[in-house]
């Protein structure tokens, strides 16, 4: 729910990143592996391609992000604080992420963990670190959503496959006592009832790795598309809504959306609820698909870059994905 901020200091994104891979598997590509085609994919779902992380990892893409992000800014690695990586593809179970990328980046006097929220990582992150802003103690806070989803995805099921790519993308918060900029409020949420409709069964405590599990193929996604499909849509949509009704916001007031990018009928419902435009709504799930933590700050580097974004723009950010965990947060940019 909504932060405490005691000390009158606001968590502000000073910078951003991003990273994706440079082969790209269009929906020509799944036509020839299984059976759909891409009139199927793009009504469904809206995407035309999506990009895969042929060598290398999580943690690379990450690094990759941040060391887009550092040629934007004079801020050097060395004087990051903390790095929160949102992933639910860790290059392994530990390390963390988050420690591999400090190394890559050569944030010497950061410390870091990574977050697990799947699809809502990035806003779970985001909202993590601003909360750590604005607690006064620590000044550059880097948040990394990056997500090598072709490492998880069984390339034979036509139901999953076609859905998830591989990218990386990070932003930087700073502390600010200008409260017209940064992270306004949060509404975050979890429901583990949602655990059997979207989920990767093994590979962890409860059913750890064997060949019995490798055969069953229980170390990929699973996805109950129709039960998952009808919770994102109510989800979203009604948690955007509600953080503008407890912000005083009219649809007027709202620069972006900044959705998840999962499906472009779910964006289009959470749109409508909050009585946006389409042409306020961010999109790139057309080239990138579902990248699952990194489609919401990719959407952010992306439509910043391209001039779209300014200074003072109201943003709304909703997510929805496996635990369930959804949510939305209100953010004023406030890079020039």
């Amino acid at each position: 729910m909504q932060s405490q901020n005691r000390n009158n200091i606001n968590a502000v994104i000073t910078a951003v990143g991003m990273y994706t891979p440079e082969k790209i598997l269009d929906n020509k590509y799944f036509e020839s592996i299984v059976e759909t085609n891409d009139e199927w994919i793009v009504t469904r779902t809206g995407i035309k391609e999506r990009r895969m992380m042929e060598n290398g990892a999580t943690s690379d893409m990450a690094a990759k992000a941040c060391e887009d992000l550092f040629k934007t800014t004079n801020v050097k690695p060395e004087e990051i604080d903390v790095i929160i990586v949102a992933t639910v593809t860790p290059d392994m179970f530990f390390p963390a992420t988050a420690c591999l990328v400090q190394e890559k980046i050569g944030a010497k006097n950061a410390w870091g963990f990574d977050l697990s929220a799947a699809c809502s990582g990035f806003l779970f992150a985001l909202q993590t670190g601003a909360s750590l802003i604005q607690g006064g103690t620590y000044k550059k806070v880097l948040v990394v959503g990056s997500d090598k989803m072709s490492a998880i995805t069984d390339y034979t099921d036509r139901n999953t496959c076609i859905l998830f790519g591989d990218a990386a993308s990070a932003v930087l918060l700073e502390p600010s006592t200008d409260s017209n900029y940064g992270i306004k409020d949060s509404m975050l949420f979890v429901d583990g009832s949602g655990k059997e409709a979207l989920n990767m069964k093994a590979g962890g405590s409860a059913l750890p790795a064997s060949e019995d599990t490798v055969k069953q193929k229980l170390h990929y996604i699973f996805q109950d598309g129709k039960a998952v499909f009808k919770v994102a849509v109510k989800g979203m949509a009604d948690v955007s809504y509600e953080i503008m009704q407890r912000n005083g916001l009219k649809s007027e007031d709202i620069s972006y959306l900044v959705p998840h990018q999962a499906n472009l009928r779910i964006i289009a419902a959470t749109a409508e609820r909050m009585g946006v435009s389409q042409d306020k709504v961010m999109i790139n799930i057309d080239r990138y698909g579902n990248t699952t933590a990194a489609t919401i700050p990719l959407c952010l580097t992306e439509y910043y870059r391209s001039g779209k974004v300014k200074k003072g723009d109201n943003l709304i950010l909703a997510a929805f994905g496996a635990g369930y965990t959804w949510g939305a947060l209100y953010l004023t940019w406030g890079i020039d």
